[in-house]
Order: C-alpha cells, then sequence, then structure tokens
C-alpha cells in the first residue's frame, strides 16, 4: 500500500495557556509544499478564517468519493465536464455518547460531456461503486450519504 505524510505545526508563541486561553491556529504542510491554515471550529475557540478538523474531514470524503467517482466513470467511458459538492458534516453525540462527527452528506452536482450520460438508475450505481471504493469513506465510521445530481 502507501504511506502519507504531513507536518503539523502549533506554537503558543508567548500567548496565555489557560483551560479557555489558548491559540487554537497551527499550520498543516503537505510533502508538496502546500501549506494549510487550520483552527478549531468557531465555536470552540477558532478562527473561522482558517479550516477546522471538521471541515477537513468532511473535504477528504468529498474529494475522495470525486476522484473514485471519476475513475468509475471513466473505466466506463463516460466523460465528465463539472463536478461540484455543496457537501454538509453534522457534529453531534456517537452511540457512546462522545461528540462526533456523526453524518455527512455529499451531494455530487455532475455534468457529462455531450453524448453519452448514464441513466438516473446507472448514475446511483456509479455512486454507490464510488462510495463502496473510496479509501476515506472505508476509513471513518460516520455515516456518508450520497445524494447526486446530474446537470
Amino acid at each position: 500500500m502507501s504511506e502519507h505524510r504531513i507536518d503539523l505545526s502549533w506554537r503558543r508563541d508567548g500567548a496565555p495557556f489557560a483551560r479557555e486561553g489558548y491559540p487554537r491556529d497551527h499550520g498543516i504542510a503537505f510533502p508538496g509544499g502546500q501549506r494549510l491554515a487550520a483552527s478549531s471550529a468557531p465555536g470552540y475557540g477558532g478562527n473561522p478564517d482558517h479550516a477546522d478538523p471538521e471541515e477537513l474531514l468532511l473535504a477528504a470524503l468529498s474529494s475522495c468519493h470525486m476522484l473514485t467517482f471519476i475513475a468509475v466513470c471513466a473505466n466506463r467511458g463516460y466523460v465528465v465536464d463539472a463536478y461540484d459538492d455543496p457537501a454538509v458534516a453534522v457534529l453531534g453525540k456517537d452511540a457512546e455518547g462522545r461528540t462526533a462527527v456523526t453524518h455527512a452528506t455529499l451531494r455530487p452536482q455532475v455534468r457529462f460531456a455531450d453524448g453519452k450520460a448514464p441513466t438516473p438508475e446507472e448514475f446511483a450505481r456509479l455512486h454507490e461503486r464510488a462510495h463502496r471504493a473510496c479509501f476515506i469513506a472505508n476509513s471513518v465510521r460516520t455515516e456518508v450519504a450520497i445524494e447526486p445530481t446530474i446537470l
């Protein structure tokens, strides 16, 4: 298989450090040189201008589903011209009463090239296959719903 790495960096930089008073902002560096500003969610004292872990989990789910869906389409001769996903994740309590991302809804909006688009039934099957094969969805306990739309 493969190994994937990031470098996460957080510094107090002289700021107070108490239960409710410490900096949440941190950076995430990826091997290709991309850097991401991250923080906790605003409801947990985080910076609303930075990505929070819940958003990053949702982004990983959405991105993995999209990449898998596009591969499935390419394997079946469907040409995808555009793919957008206004995805939503819900933070709540899991079966053990712990706070968790309990549900994610992906809403892929897909436009196919002229000439060949799947039937609605085949479109649903393509998404089901992509979901079953998505590495990230297979790695989390979060319930992930897929609500696709052909544009």
